[in-house]
């Protein structure tokens, strides 16, 4: 049974149609069609999906449609101006910090969060922050560094 949802996504206030447990990253990818936010292991535990939801960075895999009414969310699409990127995204393209690049707008949502409460974390802080967030191509190393920069670059 569908019913209408109000949401504020990437600042545009939506009204979208789905069953109130229809998973929020269904409703972005195929109602919204917004592509960022990935299904990867749809427990909740891989961070290909995370987005922003009223602040708080959440896997919308698990997250239900009637958890996120009338909520705020920000998706990697929505971290930066149209045309802009936001200084997470300029420090890992600028560090090569992308492999496959299935994993990074989980990494990016949470890492822009990170950069939020603290603006200039170490690279043990950026590691323990993007702990739920895996990436099977070995660059993590390259993820970190490249999130410590884009502290130091917006300080």
């Amino acid at each position: 049974m569908t019913r209408s949802f109000s949401l504020d996504v990437n600042g545009e206030n939506v009204s979208v149609e789905a069953d109130p447990d229809a998973a929020l990253l269904s409703v972005l990818r195929d109602g919204l069609n917004l592509k960022g936010a990935r299904f990867g292991c749809g427990l909740g535990l891989c961070g290909a999906c995370f987005v922003r939801l009223d602040g708080n960075v959440v896997p919308s895999c698990e997250t239900p449609m009637w958890a996120a009414e009338g909520g705020t969310v920000v998706t990697v699409e929505g971290l930066a101006a149209p045309g802009e990127l936001h200084p997470v995204q300029q420090a890992l393209l600028d560090g090569q910090a992308a492999q496959c690049g299935f994993c990074i707008s989980g990494i990016t949502v949470r890492a822009a969060a990170l950069l939020e409460t603290d603006p200039r974390p170490d690279a043990d802080t950026v590691a323990e922050a993007l702990d739920r967030n895996l990436c099977r191509c070995g660059v993590q190393r390259r993820i970190i560094t490249a999130v410590v920069k884009a502290g130091e670059a917006a300080s």
